[in-house]
């Protein structure tokens, strides 16, 4: 059935409040409430945002995720005056280990979970960041979220283990844009990215790799994209289409990406699964399909 969800991020540098943590947090609770009323169900922030207002070393402003901090006290209440889910990057601390965390908060002002980043630059670690060694995926009231922070998206088995631990949508906070790596990632996985950076050009990113919305000089942006919709290769699924038309009609909708050899297809009816529709037809999901040629390349190879 079509899920709909409103997502958003927000793009920008906190460096004018440098030396002045409650205006930062003034600011980001008036962005949070914009996205709301933008209709977001969920927003993120940059990569460490609230701390990059002073020269303090990470372990001197890490929040602990059982005794709140003053940014997630400001923070888990906004995400419950404003009822959407919110993505809170910053510095946390367990004990003594220090780690460069993106916090995960549910719209009662509850903490879901945190992701640590797996791979801190070589100068964070030297600074006292301890890397993290789970690529985590949520199940909320709005899809599985799996999260990355910055020099994460330059690695492989971040990317693969969101991807199989079944996030729909994968938000990356960072400090760079990330660029094409985005596309890549969203295509490489068929799941929504959406990107919040210490810059602009905060980016929403589709199945396809088609960038749906980016930021400029307004660092928030918001789209609602449907959840049930599914990335899929042409290949033996192309002739099910007319079939599947005449029995859905506009209760299923495609999208083409003829450059790629794929295509999408969602529900967006009340009630009809796209996922029972592909069960219904017969589709193969693209990495089925892949397998299935690597299965017949190695029979082949076998013969020879």
């Amino acid at each position: 059935m079509a899920r709909y969800v409103t997502v958003a991020s927000i793009s920008r540098s906190p460096i004018e409040f440098q030396g002045n943590p409650q205006a930062l947090l003034d600011n980001a609770a008036h962005f949070v409430r914009r996205a709301k009323l933008f209709g977001a169900d969920i927003v993120a922030f940059p990569e460490v945002y609230p701390h990059h207002t002073g020269g303090e070393t990470p372990a001197a402003v890490a929040e602990s995720l059982t005794s709140l901090g003053p940014t997630l006290q400001r923070m888990t209440a906004e995400a419950s005056s404003n009822s959407l889910h919110l993505i809170w990057p910053l510095y946390t601390c367990e004990g003594d280990r220090v780690y460069n965390s993106s916090v995960l908060i549910a719209p009662d002002g509850g903490i879901i979970g945190a992701y640590h980043k797996i791979h801190p630059t070589i100068g964070e670690i030297e600074s006292g960041i301890t890397p993290g060694t789970e690529a985590r995926v949520f199940d909320t009231d709005v899809g599985r979220i799996g999260m990355a922070i910055c020099y994460d998206l330059n690695f492989p088995d971040v990317r693969d283990g969101l991807g199989a631990a079944g996030a729909e949508m994968i938000f990356f906070s960072s400090a760079y844009r990330g660029g094409l790596q985005l596309r890549i990632w969203a295509f490489e996985l068929g799941v929504y990215v959406i990107s919040a950076i210490l810059a602009e050009l905060g980016r929403i990113v589709d199945q396809s790799g088609a960038v749906l919305a980016e930021s400029t000089y307004e660092a928030l942006i918001a789209r609602r994209i449907n959840l049930d919709r599914r990335l899929l290769h042409m290949d033996y699924n192309w002739d099910k289409m007319d079939a599947i038309l005449a029995k859905y009609g506009a209760d299923v909708s495609f999208e083409y990406f003829t450059r790629e050899a794929v295509f999408t297809i969602a529900s967006e009816r009340e009630g009809l699964s796209v996922d029972d529709v592909i069960a219904e037809f017969g589709l193969e999901g693209r990495a089925d399909y892949f397998r299935r040629a690597n299965e017949v390349r190695r029979a082949a190879l076998e013969k020879s």
